[in-house]
């Protein structure tokens, strides 16, 4: 029993800790809103031309099971998702909280410099995705990937 509120207690940390990163990236409130209550947004920029558009992850029952079990196995609290498409296929950029809380503050210093820690989930080739740092900048209420 004692587990579980150890758990609970990381979960509304890490939920707290996304939305202070989901203010500093300037995503519109109606995104902070929806993950406050459990529904993910994910931007997606359509060609260079465009800035974000956003949608909801859950118009994709794939994606948000897929986004449902990397949070599971790797104790990770994904806050947003960035679609973009490339010659290498079309890649969904996850940010996320790690379970690390000593991590967070270099994450956030990061992010303020326009980086952010993602997995990336290679949409056409799953095999071909890792985590690692993807460079941001706000776009229209979401987020673009510059990197």
């Amino acid at each position: 029993m004692e587990t579980a509120k150890i758990t609970n207690t990381l979960i509304e940390r890490q939920k707290a800790e996304a939305l202070t990163r989901m203010q500093m990236l300037n995503l519109m409130g109606n995104v902070r809103k929806a993950f406050r209550s459990g529904k993910l947004y994910y931007s997606e920029r359509q060609n260079a031309m465009f800035n974000a558009v956003l949608y909801f992850v859950d118009n994709n029952p794939s994606w948000e099971k897929r986004i449902k079990d990397i949070e599971s196995s790797k104790g990770i609290l994904v806050y947003h998702a960035q679609l973009t498409h490339t010659t290498m296929g079309d890649m969904l950029s996850l940010l996320y909280v790690s379970k690390d809380e000593h991590e967070w503050a270099s994450d956030r210093n990061a992010l303020a410099k326009a980086q952010a820690c993602a997995y990336v989930m290679n949409l056409d080739d799953p095999d071909c995705s890792e985590f690692g740092w993807i460079g941001v900048k706000p776009s229209m209420g979401g987020v673009v990937r510059t990197w």
